[in-house]
């Protein structure tokens, strides 16, 4: 078995101020792998500029220029983080043997790539980074985010505890996984469906190194809602549960009424009723909200749009520039 050749794949949405800094340290321990024999000298980092609007293409542009390990690719508009990832897997999968997808705000810790890459070569074909505290966050987040795993779990997406999107493919799963065809793309949870033997990695996540994050709880809500209505049709079954309850109750309300109708028992209960009309609208209203969710779903997977559309390439830039 030959060196792998391996492509860094690394999203980025309006990262001008920190992609300067951490671009070096990926380009070290890109060569550091191979100069250990790890990987070919041949790997590469792609760039995958999702859309942004500051100066972040032109950053990628010229660290292309600069060193050869440096390429990179940008979509025509703002996608989203998951389709970022998934494009430039994608664009690096009939070029090379592994992948690795990693943020690009230096927060994983970069030196875990060469663990991912030890396991990939004892066998594994998925090494899932996985962090191993969350000492930076503050409690609110570690908090929010422990949740959000325990919760995509028992709402059945099978996800790896503590794993976010810092992990190994090999081109053998992104050809499996090219037959998903998903517009609703939640990859921690389709990737362990592909199957093929997997291994973790555990790291020590920091503090950003520069510029803001683009992943508030906002986000990480409408991540969860994603994942879960991508993956899993329990809430739908939870909501028949629900449904079957309340109408057993209203069975009961019902023969309770006749029989204090029939008694001369009846009390006009204004409150009561309006208790009442306004629990059963709640609960219709947060049923019809599910559903509509799972039938918008199902309305936007008919339509086979493109998950992702390349505009431009470095390596076409470069290209134009001198060769034109």
């Amino acid at each position: 078995m030959g060196k792998p050749l391996l492509w860094i794949v690394i999203p980025c949405y309006n990262e001008q101020e920190v992609l300067p800094i951490t671009a070096p340290m990926f380009l070290k321990q890109l060569q550091t792998m191979a100069e250990h024999g790890k990987i070919s000298e041949k790997s590469r980092i792609l760039f995958v500029n999702d859309g942004s609007t500051d100066q972040t293409w032109n950053v990628i542009t010229m660290l292309a220029e600069k060193d050869e390990h440096f390429i990179g690719i940008s979509q025509s508009r703002n996608r989203g983080h998951q389709n970022a990832v998934l494009a430039g897997m994608m664009e690096a999968k009939p070029k090379c043997d592994i992948t690795i997808s990693i943020d690009c705000d230096g927060q994983d810790d970069i030196t875990a790539m060469e663990k991912m890459v030890d396991c990939y070569l004892n066998g594994a074909e998925v090494v899932y980074g996985v962090r191993s505290k969350r000492v930076t966050d503050t409690f609110f987040k570690r908090f929010t985010a422990e949740s959000f795993y325990k919760l995509m779990n028992k709402m059945g997406a099978e996800i790896v505890f503590n794993h976010a999107d810092y992990r190994l493919v090999s081109a053998r799963v992104l050809e499996s996984f090219a037959d998903y065809h998903e517009v609703n793309i939640f990859l921690r949870g389709l990737i362990p469906l592909v199957g093929y033997p997997s291994a973790t990695v555990s790291y020590e996540r920091h503090e950003r190194i520069a510029g803001k994050s683009h992943y508030p709880l906002r986000k990480m809500i409408y991540l969860a809602i994603d994942g879960i209505t991508s993956l899993s049709t329990k809430p739908i079954t939870i909501i028949a549960g629900i449904g079957m309850l309340v109408s057993l109750a209203g069975f009961f309300g019902i023969v309770w009424a006749i029989v204090m109708a029939i008694t001369g028992h009846t009390v006009a209960g204004w409150a009561s009723i309006i208790c009442i009309v306004c629990f059963m609208s709640g609960i219709q209203m947060l049923s019809m909200g599910v559903i509509g969710t799972y039938i918008g779903k199902t309305y936007m997977e008919t339509k086979h749009r493109p998950l992702y559309i390349i505009s431009e390439k470095t390596w076409e830039t470069y290209e134009r520039k001198y060769k034109g």
